[in-house]
Order: C-alpha cells, then sequence, then structure tokens
C-alpha cells in the first residue's frame, strides 16, 4: 500500500491549476503534481544532477503551469 503526505499550495494556484487541467487527462491538481514531480525526479536521476540550463527550463514550465511567479 502507497503511503502519501499532503503539499500545501496556495488556494489560488489551485484555483488555476484546477482551469489548466480541464480537458486535459489529468483528473485532480494531485495529480498533475504528482506527474510534473516524477518528470523532475526521473530528469534528476538520469543525469544524476540538473544542469543549469536543465533547471532554468523547469523553473520555466513551473511558472507557465503557475507554480512559481
Amino acid at each position: 500500500m502507497t503511503e502519501y503526505t499532503t503539499v500545501s499550495i496556495p488556494k489560488d494556484l489551485a484555483e488555476r491549476v484546477e482551469e489548466t487541467i480541464e480537458g486535459t487527462s489529468f483528473s485532480s491538481t494531485s495529480d498533475l503534481v504528482r506527474f510534473l514531480l516524477r518528470s523532475i525526479v526521473i530528469q534528476h536521476q538520469q543525469s544524476e544532477e540538473l544542469t543549469e540550463a536543465e533547471f532554468d527550463e523547469i523553473t520555466s514550465q513551473l511558472q507557465d503551469l503557475g507554480y512559481l511567479e
């Protein structure tokens, strides 16, 4: 059985994420966050270390999705 933990995000961000995932295969904010975090972790594990360019790209993508300002 998988154990879970809670990650808090501001309500306005959660609302923006809900709008963003409408019409996608993501059924919830949690689904999208898990996908994004897995992607980042997998990318990091494959390269063993993120380059500055990779970090900037991830940061840019998270900003576009509203996770970072």
